[in-house]
Parts: C-alpha cells; structure tokens; sequence
C-alpha cells in the first residue's frame, strides 16, 4: 500500500511511495507526530539520478524487517535534495562538520524540534569496510534515545550552537581588484593537472565556472597561460569518458584522473554550465572542436532533457538496464569489441581505434567507455558520421536510463541562459526557440502574481516549494541573456522583478551578504548561506553577477552597489579557493571590465546591417558586457534611450563607467572595442 510519498510531485520522493517504511514528506506534520509519539526523526535525503540512493532503497527501504523496526521507533522523512536544498545544505553542513565529509544518501537523526544528533551516508545492510550496518546504527541510535535522552539533547543542542557559530568571512564590502584575480590564478595554476587538464585529483569534477574565469581573465589582461588551461581542459575532457561521444552531453564527473570513466549520472546544471563555456570558447579563439561541443550539447539538452511542457528534466539516471533484467551503471553507454562487430561489421576495427574501445575494456568485464584519441586521420568525415549513427541506432534499441522530470528553476534559468546564446552564436533559431519556451514555462507556471518563484513544477503541476536565492539569481541571469538576444525588453523586466527580490528578501542590509533562503521562508535550525561555487554557481555569486548585468543594463544605482557588496566575498576567497569560487572570479572580472554596455540600433532587428552589428557584439569577448538591440524609438530597453541611427545608418554604442566611445557603423570597429 503506498505511504504518504504517493501525493508528491517529486520523482525522488514517488520512488520511495510503495516503500513499506512509513515515510512523511518534510512538514510541520512530521515533527508534531514526532512530538506526540515521543519518537526521534530518521531524515533520509537524496534525489532521484543519485546510484547509492537507489543502493539503500533497495538493501534497506524495501526490506520488510528493516521497514517494521523504522515505523516502530522512527518517525520517517524523506527529502529531495533538489526540491530543498535549504534543508539539504543545513544538515550537509552539519555531516561535515561531524564526520568530515558528506555526500548522499544523507542519513540523520533529528530530535522532534529537528535538531541533529547522531550523521551518516550509506549504510550497508551488513557490516562491511568498518561500517556498521544499518540496522546496528537504528538499534544504537534507539537505545541512545529511550535510555540516554539528556545527553542526546545536550548533544543535539552544542551543534545547533555550533552551526549558528559558524560565520563566514565575508572580506569586506568591495569587489576584489587586479591583486586578488591575480591571486586566485596563481592558485589556480598551482592546483592545475598540466597532464590532463582540469584541477586536483580523482575524482574529477568539470570546472565549467573556473573555465569561466579564465576565459574572462585571458580577454581583460591577455594572459595566455588562463587561455591555455582552459582551452585544453575544454578538449580533454571533450575527449574523454566524461563526454557522450555518440549523443552529446557530458555525465556528472570522471572517477578517474584522465577523464576516462565517468559517473554516468548526466545533470541539466552540468550540460548548461558546459554548454555555454565551449560557446565562449569557440567565441574567444574559433576551435572547431568547441563548436561541435557546444551544439552537440545543446542539441543533447533539448532532444533528451526537453519536457512536453517546454522545460527542462534535471537529470538522467546513471543506471539502466543491462538487457537482463538487472540496474547496471553505464549500462547504456558502454561498448565491447563484440558490440561493435555486431553493428559495424568491416568498419568495427578502425572504429574501435577511433574511439578506443579495446578488448581488455577501459570499464567494467571488458567493455569500454567511448574516447576520441588523437588520430582523426583513420576516418574521413563521412565514414565518421555513419559510424556514429549507426552505434547511435543500435545504442536507441537499449534500455534508456531514467528521467528526473522534475523542472528546478534555477537550473532551467541556466539552461536558457546557454541556449539563447548558442543559438544566437551559431545562427541556430531553434535553439533560441527552445530558450524562449522554457522561460515562458517559468513565468506562465514557476512565478506567481508577486513574481515569486517556486523552486520546481512537474507535468505542469507546480511544486509547494519557495524558490531559493540560486532560482531567483539563475533565472534572472537566463532572462538576461534572452534580452540580450532577441532584444525583447519583457525578459529584462522579469530579471528586474525577481532581482528586486534579492535585494528585498535575500540581502543582510547591514554587511550585504546574502542567504540562501528568503526572510520568509520556513525557519529550519541556521538560516543557509553558502557562497561557494560547487556544482553550479552558488546563489549568491549567481546574484552578484546577474545584479552587475542588469545594472549595466538600466543604470540601476542599488543593484550595481549590492553587486559590489556580494562581491566581497570573492576578495576574501578568492586567492584561497579559487576552485571553489569560479563563477564569483567570473562575475569580479565582469566588474573590473565595467562591464562594457552594447547599444546596437537599427530600423529592424532583421535589417541586414543591424543584424550584423548585433551578431558582432553578442561575440565580444570583453567580460560580462551587455547588450541591447532594437530600434531608436524603442522604449523596450533602456540602453537605447537617446542613441540614434548615424548618417540613416544601424549604429553600435559601446560605454563603460559613464563614459562612451564614438558610435560606429562598422563590425570590425566594434570588434575591436569588445576584444577585450
């Protein structure tokens, strides 16, 4: 019989729904029958592409006697990370703080005022590697709670003070200058695999936000060592396992140093961040191969994370069936020699030097993950294509991995953000089609009548959860890039909405640092605030970069002032973990630049010559500048105000810190002034 999982919109959470444990969602509910019943909380988070999730589920969550002890002395909640990162961030902060590390499955147990008392991950159903056993941690944490509550409570109580205790360093109040971007390459280059590209060891996390970085570096200051590194982590990685050679796409991180064996769990922040960072590669120096990424990526998103309504699913599953009825991981990418025999016939050998598939395998019993080695020369170009469509054919016959339907917001602002610019750089309407879609999606569905964002819809059902700082900043930031290429001036206006609500709801007025939830939001035992880049820009770095653009944009006083106050965070950080701050150094080296605003006016944005000058400043390469096209008497955008045709001819304004260059006709000239 399902439990009470059954009514949510969460994958994650329907997964658990015929559990036998007697889960509850989080909820005042929850902790009221906690208080009742005198019971201790099991908190029990993950999300739905995650392959240890699934792991415990089945060992442990779907085994009877296990569910029985759970329901007798537990009161059960389970969390989609994804759909709660709050919940999610207060307690990872305090797993790791106890133990170290963290990671999901998240596995804690909470007083019934949902203090945390006693952490874990994964547990086995057996003892095994020195870790207990799952069922060894409930009988420990049950004799705890009915024989020692005092100590529990006073432990429960010295973490939530120690949590509260923990402050951030916030720098100070200003941007960081030359000597901290400075600072933070050098670290970088110190941390830098100069091998095989990217940074640290195994395993490897794509750092598409410290490509970021570098990209923008390199243009402002013409370092060549930021381009190199970013160029070729770019291509090793492009090379490598992590990338889906027949369908685009990249998976979630190598477990190797080489990028050769990837964690095939492939996430929409990951391909979005990606996606983008190839396109401002290819934007800064014309390789061929970070051309193709960045289309096969995109095409990637649209044709297998695309949603009936328009958005965009989080993620697909690392694992699938391996044709015999068992959950395998990298079951549907991975090839043997035999496999390809049986699809290619005489072309089977040299496609296997291709794309290095050998007989003793790279993955698990003898198979291989798809690389691209350096010999291109063994096919030509056509073969190459028919090769790749028919492994294509055959790999579509498999069993696919699982979907997350789920539609996050901030993700899908990511997502429109790296197609809207694709798609304008390669001349792809579609794909700016696809960003439109989405973002209408948002604002049709996501935002309601006070322009307040929910975190997550399904189906076209929208989620009971508030938006989180990251949501209002990532969408704001995709409906600034929407503006900047379709040169509509009602995505820039929704940007404003939802920035107002930064500033109003998410900002500490007196040192300006941001949280991650809203003043409003649901109290939980800290309020969550993480300025670290991880995964995906955190939120408050993703709001300082988008509060520069959009003052760029309007001239608006106290969003470039909030900007700047966010930005001190990156001053203090900076030069200590670089890795972990990208996007932050991203948005300081926009600061450093101006940014340069591009006014670009012209009778039609379709006239030939307007089109050509509005293509030229979308490619500038001068960090984070903004642009806006449209006609003289527009009223859509306010960089247009007051910039008319020169001699009847389209016309491009390039300004910077209030001061403005001579109005040009001509792309070259343009060109120039947004080299960087």
């Amino acid at each position: 019989m399902p439990n009470r999982l059954a009514h949510e919109t969460s994958p994650y959470l329907l997964q658990h729904a015929d559990n036998p444990v007697d889960w509850w969602p989080w909820s005042q509910e929850a902790f009221e029958e906690a208080r009742g019943s005198g019971k201790p909380v099991l908190l029990s988070v993950g999300y739905a592409s995650c392959h240890w999730c699934h792991v415990m589920a089945h060992e442990s969550f779907e085994d009877e006697a296990t569910a029985a002890y759970l329901n007798e002395h537990f009161v059960n909640v389970k969390v989609d990370r994804e759909e709660r990162p709050d919940v999610d961030a207060v307690y990872m902060e305090a797993v790791q703080a106890a133990t170290g590390q963290g990671g999901w499955p998240m596995t804690v147990f909470l007083t019934p005022d949902a203090e945390p008392f006693y952490f874990g991950t994964y547990f086995p159903p057996a003892p095994r590697h020195g870790m207990p056993s799952f069922r060894q941690v409930l009988e420990g944490v049950q004799q705890a709670w009915t024989g020692r509550r005092d100590e529990v409570a006073e432990v429960a109580g010295k973490i939530v003070r120690d949590l509260a205790e923990r402050e951030i360093s916030y720098g100070d109040s200003q941007a960081p200058g030359e000597e901290e971007l400075a600072g933070a390459l050098l670290g970088l280059t110190r941390e830098y695999d100069a091998q095989r590209g990217g940074f640290g060891g195994a395993p490897k996390f794509p750092p598409s936000m410290v490509i970021e970085f570098l990209l923008r570096h390199h243009a402002r200051t013409g370092s060549e060592g930021a381009l190199q590194m970013a160029a070729d982590t770019c291509e090793r990685m492009a090379r490598g396992g992590i990338y889906d050679q027949l369908g685009g796409g990249f998976a979630r991180y190598s477990v190797d140093r080489d990028w050769v064996v990837p964690h095939f769990e492939k996430m929409l922040y990951d391909n979005a961040l990606l996606c983008r960072v190839y396109a401002h590669l290819w934007r800064s120096t014309g390789s061929e191969l970070a051309r193709r990424v960045a289309l096969e990526t995109a095409d990637f998103m649209v044709r297998e994370l695309r949603t009936n309504e328009g958005g965009f699913a989080s993620a697909l599953d690392a694992d699938s069936d391996d044709g015999t009825g068992k959950h395998v991981e990298g079951a549907y990418y991975v090839w043997t020699p035999q496999q390809f025999r049986e699809v290619l016939g005489d072309d089977a050998e040299r496609a296997a030097q291709y794309f290095g598939v050998t007989e003793e395998g790279t993955f698990e019993e003898g198979a291989s993950v798809l690389q691209l080695p350096q010999h291109e020369g063994l096919f030509v170009a056509e073969k190459v294509a028919s090769v790749r469509e028919r492994l294509l054919a055959a790999r579509a016959e498999r069993p696919a991995p699982g979907r997350d339907d789920k539609v996050v917001a901030a993700w899908n602002g990511l997502a429109i953000a790296a197609l809207a610019e694709t798609g304008a750089y390669f001349d792809r309407p579609d794909l700016v089609e696809a960003a439109v879609c989405a973002a209408d999606l948002l604002v049709r569905l996501h935002l309601d009548e006070h322009v307040q964002i929910a975190r997550t819809s399904k189906d076209g059902q929208v989620g009971a959860n508030a938006g989180v700082l990251e949501d209002y900043a990532d969408v704001a930031e995709g409906f600034l890039a929407l503006a900047s290429v379709t040169g509509e001036g009602v995505w820039l206006e929704f940007a404003g909405f939802l920035l107002d609500h930064v500033l109003a709801r998410f900002v500490d007025e007196r040192s300006g640092a941001l949280y991650d939830t809203a003043v409003d939001a649901e109290r939980l035992i800290r309020r969550p605030q993480d300025p670290t880049d991880n995964a995906a820009p955190s939120g408050w770095t993703a709001a300082a970069g988008a509060l520069l653009s959009y003052a760029a944009q309007t001239g608006a006083e106290p969003h470039r002032a909030a900007a700047e106050r966010a930005l001190g965070v990156v001053k203090a950080l900076g030069p200590r973990v670089p890795r972990f701050i990208g996007w932050g150094l991203a948005a300081a080296e926009a600061w450093l630049d101006g940014p340069k605003e591009v006014a670009v006016v012209g009778p039609a944005l379709d006239d030939p010559a307007t089109r050509a000058l509005h293509r030229t400043a979308l490619l500038g390469i001068a960090p984070g500048a903004v642009v806006a096209a449209g006609t003289p008497d527009s009223d859509e955008l306010p960089l247009l105000a007051g910039r008319p045709l020169v001699g009847g001819e389209p016309a491009a304004y390039v300004c910077r810190n209030f001061t403005c260059d001579a109005p040009t006709t001509d792309p070259e000239r343009l060109r120039a002034a947004l080299s960087g």
